[in-house]
């Protein structure tokens, strides 16, 4: 582990630092959000930025990860963002001020951190990345990433629209997509992945692609839109649950039936779409699991015991269909 202080002492100094820098104009926005750990002398502790609260996949990995921590012992410094690009920055920034053995953060977008992980890396505190990646020319600012395979997601996405043309002999189906957050990793890999599995075949058209922020109510307002400006849609592709519950709402209003007039394939997995799923109105359901905390946590220690890792760290996921002959025995999804 890299030589510091206690954490109990840190958490003093920090809270000092914290009541002076304001008088410069350089303070860190907050103290932690929430912390979990025994605070021991030996206790690793872990600076996470979590991007918001935008879904209940985001709020399951969210209590995943304080729940991993606890019963990791890591002592966990944790801070929402509340989808603002410039909040992660303070809070990482905070974490350095802290000392912190490890950082680790869900990048809102790709975009924007060389000159704060520089100092992280500057700072000797190795950068762990979940759930989404960033685009950097120096690639030793992160260590490792943690979290789904976003590009294999998309093609399990397309596959499923593939075999279900092919099984009921489906021709000239018009497609629209709702797109996560522009810049996101997810947005772009999943986007990439789908078009891979459907290129070249005339069966398929994509006749526009919105984005909904993986937000609900965004979701139903950009469906709303399409089904006003498209004489016939006949698949939604969606990237998050979210946004899926929001169209679906949309689409009922519209009079039509989801899963029948529209087939519907969802990116998460959360328990409301398996729920629908089964009910008929979502036709497949990519998994993207927000249980990542053993994992973090696992690495993190490793980390902070100047342990390497691997580069990029994927949990194992699955694809739930309206083919599948077990479909009614999906065990609870906990988000």
């Amino acid at each position: 582990m890299r030589p510091r202080s206690r954490a109990t002492l840190l958490l003093a100094a920090f809270l000092a630092l914290a009541l002076l820098l304001p008088l410069g104009g350089c303070a860190p926005r907050s103290a932690p959000e929430d912390t979990a750990g025994d605070g021991g002398e030996d206790t690793v502790l872990l600076g996470f930025s979590q991007l918001g609260r935008e879904s209940a996949w985001r709020m399951g990995n969210s209590r995943d990860i304080q729940e991993a921590a606890e019963r990791a012992g890591v002592q966990l410094m944790y801070d929402n963002a509340q989808q603002e690009q410039e909040n992660q920055i303070k809070a990482i920034r905070s974490f350095i001020a802290y000392q912190v053995d490890v950082i680790a953060f869900a990048p809102i977008v790709e975009q924007g951190w060389d000159t704060v992980l520089t100092e992280a890396r500057d700072a000797g505190i190795p950068v762990l990345l979940t759930d989404r990646f960033i685009v950097t020319e120096d690639p030793s600012l992160y260590v490792g990433y943690v979290g789904a395979d976003f590009l294999a997601e998309g093609r399990k996405a397309g596959a499923f629209l593939v075999e279900k043309a092919d099984r009921e002999g489906l021709e000239d189906l018009k497609i629209v997509e709702l797109s996560g957050t522009l810049s996101s990793t997810p947005m772009q890999q999943r986007s990439s992945g789908f078009r891979e599995m459907i290129a070249g075949d005339a069966r398929f058209e994509i006749l526009e692609t919105v984005s909904g922020d993986f937000l609900r109510s965004k979701g139903k307002e950009c469906m709303i839109a399409l089904l006003e400006r498209h004489e016939r849609i006949d698949v939604l592709f969606s990237h998050n649950d979210s946004m899926t519950l929001g169209a679906i709402e949309a689409i009922e209003e519209a009079g039509l039936r989801p899963g029948e007039d529209i087939i519907i394939i969802t990116v998460d997995g959360e328990q409301a779409a398996i729920d629908l799923l089964q009910e008929g109105k979502i036709n497949c359901v990519v998994e993207c699991t927000p249980m990542l905390g053993d994992i973090i946590m696992d690495l993190t220690k490793k980390l902070a015991a100047g342990e390497e890792i691997p580069r990029v760290t994927h949990p194992e996921e699955d694809v739930f269909c309206e083919f599948d002959a077990d479909l009614m025995d999906i065990p609870p999804r906990g988000y």
